[in-house]
């Protein structure tokens, strides 16, 4: 009986541990991606001078030498723009939900009330130029295969130093099965963060289970859940990265550069 106890939780632990691998980073992967910090949504400012996802926010980033953290999405007529939130409104002031409008009416808003408009994904890349690396984040879009097909056709054919990372676990996979050689990571938190979701889908993203299927290169965590999680711990162990979101001027950046292998910020400069 102790013997098939035994076999049982071996058998058990070798599964957990298959589930949570990452994958192996491809063949000479541009080290860049770990050597720097990544500004959140580029580098603006709280008081909202520059706004977040902004082409000023970005060239803030590159003058700084930070990398930056964007996020995609898809317009009403299938342009790829920089844009966090699928409303308008807490942004731009309008109540409108970001792929239910046309490009032409998105270029027509203003970020913030200030001079800055939502910019194309193709716009971001011409002025980085792959100065600092990118960390490029495809939110989960009623249709999310298109925005993943039309992110890899223009990332495709950017010569600076990027990866993408999304929520949702069928974005992930997508990336790996389609363009296995671009870094990809599974973002994550801990469940209650997940409440539009199942319990248990929320509690497979938040123990990274989804991994067996996507197979990331790195996963990026909520820093306030991350430090006490073995399978974080174990994760790296297998030879995978770990990135910390987000962290702020009121939070303890040195405790997670130490946890961490790259850090997304906000609100105050690490030093580079």
């Amino acid at each position: 009986m102790i013997i098939i106890i035994t076999m049982v939780t071996v058998g058990v632990i070798l599964l957990y541990l298959f589930m949570i691998s990452p994958a192996q980073l491809p063949p000479n992967s541009d080290t860049r991606l770990w050597q720097y910090h990544y500004a959140h949504r580029g580098l603006h400012n709280k008081d909202r001078s520059i706004p977040e996802n902004s082409v000023l926010a970005f060239e803030k980033a590159v003058e700084a030498g930070y990398g930056m953290e964007l996020d995609i999405n898809l317009s009403a007529d299938g342009q790829v723009v920089v844009f966090h939130d699928d409303n308008l409104l807490r942004v731009c002031g309008v109540d409108k939900l970001i792929t239910d409008c046309s490009l032409m009416e998105l270029l027509g808003y203003r970020l913030e009330q200030t001079g800055e408009g939502i910019p194309l994904l193709t716009d971001v890349l011409k002025r980085v130029n792959g100065q600092t690396p990118l960390i490029v984040e495809l939110k989960n879009t009623k249709n999310w295969q298109l925005l993943c097909e039309k992110a890899a056709a223009i990332l495709d054919h950017y010569p600076g130093s990027y990866c993408v990372e999304s929520f949702h676990p069928g974005i992930v996979r997508w990336f790996y099965k389609n363009r296995p050689l671009v870094i990809r990571g599974q973002l994550s938190a801990n469940h209650r963060s997940f409440e539009e979701l199942p319990v248990w889908q929320s509690l497979m993203i938040a123990s990274i289970l989804t991994n067996v299927a996507a197979r990331p290169h790195f996963v990026a965590y909520d820093h306030k859940d991350a430090h006490h999680r073995l399978s974080l711990r174990l994760f790296r162990q297998l030879g995978g990265k770990l990135a910390g979101w987000t962290i702020r001027d009121t939070d303890d950046p040195l405790r997670c550069m130490r946890f961490f292998d790259v850090i997304i910020f906000e609100f105050f400069r690490p030093a580079v």
